[in-house]
Formats: structure tokens, sequence, C-alpha cells
């Protein structure tokens, strides 16, 4: 039954990545077309459209979520790679540990650099 929940959890996830990624993908590669998006011009890498999205909760909250969901999806992919691998239990553990560890310290350093930002 757990395997059922993280499984679910993962699909999620990827449909969250596809709704997030979609709206990045639009805010950084169709600002031609969609400049709303850039309010310092038309070019969305600009030091000033970059910094003022960066200002708005917002872009800050998306870009958080899509760290949190890209990681889980990732590492929870890559762990059942490695456990299809036929590894023993103790190494199961060893795997669960370093991915889980791995995953909240990236997503701690991702949200810091987010936050810290919106502060500049």
């Amino acid at each position: 039954m757990r395997e059922t929940k993280f499984w679910t959890w993962h699909l999620l996830a990827g449909c969250a990545i596809l709704i997030l990624g979609s709206l990045h993908m639009i805010t950084m590669h169709l600002d031609g077309v969609l400049g709303l998006f850039n309010p310092a011009g038309p070019h969305a890498l600009d030091w000033a459209n970059v910094a003022a999205r960066a200002k708005q909760t917002a872009y800050v909250v998306i870009y958080i979520l899509l760290l949190g969901t890209a990681l889980f999806h990732g590492f929870y992919g890559l762990r059942n790679i490695v456990f299809e691998l036929g590894i023993g239990k103790g190494a199961r553990s060893f795997v669960n540990a370093v991915l889980v560890i791995g995953g909240l310290a990236l997503f701690a350093f991702g949200t810091w650099a987010a936050v810290a930002a919106q502060a500049v």
C-alpha cells in the first residue's frame, strides 16, 4: 500500500511538472510573443526582467514548487531504477537514505536561493 501511495505522488508530481514547467517555458521562451511577463523589455533574460520576476512572490512559490516536484519525481524514479537491479535490503536502506538526505539538502538550498533572490 505504501508503494502505491508513493507511485501516485510520483504521477501527480509529473503532472505538476508539466504545468509548472509549461509556465516556466512560456515565461522564458515566448518572451517575443507574450512580453507581458517581462516588465522591463522584450528579453526574458535581461537582468531587469530577472530581478523583477524574482521580487514577485508568485514566481518564488512557482519555482519552489517546481523544484520540489522535480526533485521528488526524479529521485523516486532513480530509486525505482536502482531497486530493479535486485540489490539487497541493506543496500536499499542505504539508497533510500542517500536519496532522501540528498533531495532534502538540494531542496533546502534551492528554496534558500529563491527566497534570497527575492530579498535582493
